[in-house]
């Protein structure tokens, strides 16, 4: 079986990169892996600190999304590490969320 989800409010929204489950990377606290995946896009300039304080993982989203800003040269090749860091980091820091995930056991897990 596998399992869909994409609203945060949703059953399986914990698994949304929305979902308010914080945590410490890069010695700083990330609201959400959003935020942690947006500004990581920036890392080492001032976007990058403005994007890990707004309030909302929806404006994060769209601040890495702006074509004015520069994006760091190695983007491309660094993005995946860069989730996989965050989403690791999050459920080792939820105890909660990381129970739903570990229930899950080999099915396929599909944001959509």
């Amino acid at each position: 079986m596998t399992i869909y989800f994409y609203r945060v409010k949703d059953k399986y929204g914990c698994f949304s990169n929305f979902s308010p489950h914080g945590f410490e990377l890069d010695n700083k606290h990330w609201p959400t892996s959003e935020h942690y995946f947006q500004a990581q896009k920036f890392a080492g300039t001032i976007y990058e600190e403005q994007i890990r304080e707004v309030e909302k993982a929806i404006e994060a989203a769209k601040m890495g999304r702006n074509p004015d800003w520069p994006l760091r040269d190695d983007r491309e090749e660094i993005k995946v590490d860069v989730m996989r860091r965050a989403v690791l980091r999050k459920f080792q820091t939820h105890e909660d969320i990381r129970e739903v995930l570990l229930s899950m056991g080999d099915q396929d897990i599909v944001e959509i």
